[in-house]
Order: C-alpha cells, then structure tokens, then sequence
C-alpha cells in the first residue's frame, strides 16, 4: 500500500488526544546525554540517476580477484536456477508465514528445508533458520544451559572461529554464562583432549565440538561426545553442512550423538555477496525440542484429506516476554533458506557429495604445491576438509598485499587471532578452483615471498 504521512494537523490531533505538549515529550525518559542530536553528518537525499550511479561505483570495488579466502564465508558454484526461482515474487515477496492458508508455497518450502537438514544431520527436528551461524551458536549455548539446568558452563575450544566466539560472547555476558576456554593440540590443530581431564566429574552444561573446526582440521569427535555426555553435559556441534556430505553426521557421533548442531548454511546456495546476508542453522533431539528457539514447520491433513502445512511449533515468546524470552533474536532467514531448499534440491545428495570431496581434493593438492615452496610448511599434520593453515617465513600481511597486487586474495590472516602460530594463513579451495587456479596461486605465493 502507498505510505501517506501524517500532516502537522494529524500529529497535533494526536499529541492533544493523549496530552503531550510536543513530539520531544514522548522521549523525555532518555537521557540527554544519550541523545544523538541533530543529524549533521547525514548527506541530502539524492535523485534516482545519482544513486544509480553511486551504487554502480560501489559495486565496481567488488574485484574479480581468485579468491582463496574461506574462514566461515565459502565461494561455491551455484547453479543459476536458484535465484532464478527464489526471486520469483511469491517466495522474495514473502514473510512469516503467520497465516497458514494464505501461505501454503512458503510453508511447503520450510517443511522441506527441515525435513533436508534433518537429514543432512542426522538429528530429529530442525527449526526454520536462525539469523546467521554464529548467532546460532550462542543460541545453542543458551538452549543448552536452560536444558542442563545445573551448570552455566559452557566449554569452548580454541578450534571455534573467533568471530563466533566473540558473537557469542556479547550474547551471553550478561546472561551468567561462563565460557571456559580449551586449547589445541600444536601439532594437530584439534582439541587438546587431556586438557578436558580437569573437568572430569565436574558440572559443565555444554561441550562445543567444531566439525571441521576453524584451521579446517577434523576433530575427533566420537571421543569428544561421549566424553561430554559421561560428564552429563551436552554436546553441541558446530558444522559446515557442505561437509556432512561426506563426514559422519552428528546425530551418530559417539554412542548417543550430538544434542544440539548449528551452523552457517552460506555453502548451501547463498553467494559471498560482499558479507552477506547468510543463514544459521539449527537442529536437536526431540526431547530438547521445547527449548529450541525459532519455528517448527508440519504437514497434516484437512477436513477433505488434502496435505496442508502449518507452523506446528512456534516458540517465538519473544514477541510478549522480553528478558524471559526463548530467544532475543526475532530475524529468521526466510530467503536464504528458500535459496537453500532450492539448491540443495537441485545438486541432491550425489551433487553435494560431489562439491565436498572436489573442494577437499583441491584443497590437498594446494597444499602439496605450497608446501613445495621455500618459507612455506604446513602447520599441521592430520586430516582436514577444504582449509589448511600455513606457516610462512616472512609476515603475511605483505604476502598478502603482494599476492592481491596480483590478482589473488591469498588467505586469511591469522597472525592477530593466534599470534602462537607465527606468521600463519589460513587457505581454502572450493570445487571453484581449477588447475590453474591453483597455480595461479602458487606462482603468487612465489613471487610474494621472494
């Protein structure tokens, strides 16, 4: 519908109706000091030909540059029918599918979504989308201690992204929730499994296992899980779901399986897009189903015997409860998991199977060529998925800078983030990458360090 602002008369009828002298009086409870004031730095509006050009500029920084950049945002082929189809105006269009008869496409959709990355990982139920993986995490964290009921400790590797941990931690500062750091083995890049001795016998509500975990290593994590439920702790997984393709679904780690698995759906059909938006995931057994934040899609039947989708379980007291609610964060991800549906649909479980193992070969074979360079090792040894870390002889950020002069975005730095690694790089090759490309980027590499 048009948007018709008020006039000068509406909001005066308005302010004599409930007795406020002014606009500025209904904010009288904020400080002053908390006050922005007047909006000085906000340039004047620009005429349509202006903006055009504007973002036109802005898009034309997004360099076509060989990208060997992963760290939680991956580069994958998707097939042009995705957006093709989840653009079409019922599903761009679309919102919260509160009213169910009006919204039977969108809600088929989701049913469909769950019953994938159900799937895909093994658990009972998954939700409809969270607001991106790492927020995701810190729901889960927040899920776990409400279903442990005794502990507010929550372990939490080194091996996790420190973007996530740091997500996470704004999220959960304020909430009495500890998170108690566990290192990584050096020679590994994996949980350090006798540091989790201390906390035998003791009362932790979590243990958060990345799969792969952040340097693209592989945790072991039968050993990890059953720990963690010989603890009577819960066990989170925190998965790339291109990986489940080919690894072992978290619903069978160890004797009883994970009890919670998030993460970041991005590999599933959403483009790097400058950072974002993406998409989190989130799934769980059925007994800790009631704790799960978001909503629940079902299939049912009508009067007639027709299929019929509906919100089954919609735990979204946030709307009314505020501090006691499931979950603050009221963003699902609707687009992103239609793009999902649609492309792991399109690529099937062979396609995806296909994707990961491509992705893991060229990523080895990276490794192997890098690692014939003087200056260049691996920093650890053991099995990974699509990401190594490298250690190099000279500091990465001019490596880096060099290599991009070039044309390639040659890794990500890790130096701040782990400085006991030196002068590390974390790379990535997905099924993107042909033989050239690679070494394309050997020949970078090369030229930097020399």
């Amino acid at each position: 519908m048009p948007f018709i602002p008020h006039t000068e008369a509406d909001i005066a009828a308005m302010l004599a109706s409930i007795g406020a002298p002014g606009i500025d009086a209904l904010f009288d409870e904020i400080p002053a000091a908390l006050r922005c004031g007047k909006l000085t730095r906000v340039p004047e509006g620009m005429n349509e030909m202006q903006v055009t050009r504007l973002l036109g500029e802005r898009a034309a920084l997004d360099q076509p540059l060989l990208n060997f950049i992963g760290a939680g945002a991956y580069e994958h082929h998707i097939p042009a029918a995705v957006w093709q189809i989840a653009t079409r105006g019922e599903f761009y269009t679309a919102y919260t599918p509160y009213q169910a008869e009006a919204s039977q496409g969108t809600l088929q959709v989701l049913y469909e979504y769950q019953t994938m990355m159900a799937s895909l990982t093994g658990m009972d139920v998954s939700n409809a989308s969270l607001y991106d993986g790492a927020s995701g995490l810190a729901e889960a964290i927040l899920m776990a201690v409400r279903a442990h009921k005794t502990s507010r400790k929550v372990l939490m590797p080194e091996t996790v992204s420190p973007i996530y941990r740091s997500v996470v931690q704004s999220i959960v500062q304020l909430q009495d929730i500890e998170l108690i750091g566990i290192p990584f083995d050096k020679s590994t890049g994996t949980i350090d499994i006798q540091a989790l001795e201390q906390f035998d016998g003791k009362d932790i509500a979590a243990l958060v296992v990345p799969q792969p975990n952040f340097f693209g290593a592989l945790e072991n994590v039968d050993i990890l899980t059953d720990w963690a439920h010989a603890q009577n702790a819960l066990t989170i997984a925190l998965v790339n779901p291109l990986s489940l393709a080919l690894l072992k679904a978290p619903g069978h780690w160890g004797t009883q399986g994970a009890d919670i698995t998030v993460g970041e759906g991005q590999p599933l059909g959403a483009p790097l897009s400058s950072g974002g938006p993406y998409f989190g995931f989130m799934c769980c057994k059925q007994g800790l189903v009631r704790q799960m934040p978001g909503r629940i899609i079902g299939r049912t039947v009508d009067l007639d015997g027709k299929i019929g989708y509906t919100l089954t379980l919609q735990a979204r007291e946030q709307h009314i409860r505020r501090a006691k609610a499931t979950s603050n964060i009221c963003s699902n991800q609707g687009l992103m998991v239609t793009a999902a549906t649609i492309h792991m649909a399109l690529l099937g479980a062979d396609g995806l199977r296909r994707v990961a193992a491509a992705s893991h070969a060229n990523t080895a074979a990276l490794t192997v060529l890098a690692a014939g360079l003087h200056g260049v090792k691996p920093a650890f040894h053991g099995p990974h998925f699509h990401e190594v870390v490298l250690q190099l002889d000279k500091p990465v950020l001019p490596v880096l800078a060099k290599m991009k002069a070039k044309g390639v975005l040659g890794g990500y730095n890790l130096t701040e983030c782990y400085p006991q690694l030196g002068n590390a790089v974390l790379v990535c090759a997905t099924e993107t990458k042909t033989g050239a490309d690679l070494q394309s980027f050997v020949d970078a590499l090369r030229g930097a360090l020399d």
